[in-house]
């Protein structure tokens, strides 16, 4: 069972890296990897399960972060009220934006990652909606729109694809640079 501790830090030169397309079909290995991915982010979001295994509760996650420099990410995304235990789960090949809208957000507590285990101050600006496309694990051609946190965790994890973390979209002169020109959410 993948533990918090398994996830690489933001000190870990892997995560710098730029992830590499995939190949289809998927190798067992890949499948096992997303499974693992769903697994822990599904039982991270359940409060008995994330105190039983000593998870730190993530809504999406790349591969990289697992030191797999492949082009995958998954979200698991809580529909309905918090805590019902319904989830929806998006599993994303080779993901990119296809649109997106011209509004600004920003996560007004600040985003969080599982790679980055201290507390960050300061805005990063994201598109409200966006349009991905990417393939399923039987490579078919998908898309999926996001819009407010599902937009955000699309972003962030895309980023991670590209080596790219959250805190470095963060002014570090300015930390709440252009924060009246976005809405927070």
């Amino acid at each position: 069972m993948l533990k918090t501790k398994d996830i690489l830090d933001e000190k870990d030169k892997r995560l710098r890296s730029v992830s590499k397309e995939v190949k289809f079909p998927l190798t067992k290995k890949d499948k096992d990897l997303i499974n693992t991915m769903i697994t822990y982010l599904h039982d991270s979001q359940i409060p008995e399960l994330a105190e039983k295994y000593d998870l730190r509760p993530g809504m999406g996650m790349s591969a990289i972060q697992l030191g797999v420099a492949k082009r995958i990410f998954v979200v698991v995304n809580e529909i309905g009220e918090p805590g019902e235990g319904e989830f929806e789960t998006y599993i994303l090949i080779n993901p990119k934006i296809v649109s997106n809208s011209m509004e600004k957000i920003y996560v007004e507590e600040g985003e969080g990652c599982l790679s980055v285990n201290r507390p960050v101050e300061g805005i990063v600006p994201r598109y409200a909606r966006v349009t991905m496309e990417a393939y399923d694990m039987d490579g078919n051609k998908i898309q999926v729109r996001g819009r407010e946190e599902l937009a955000v965790c699309f972003q962030h994890e895309l980023d991670h694809l590209n080596g790219i973390l959250f805190v470095d979209k963060i002014d570090k002169k300015n930390p709440y640079k252009g924060k009246d020109q976005m809405r927070a959410i």
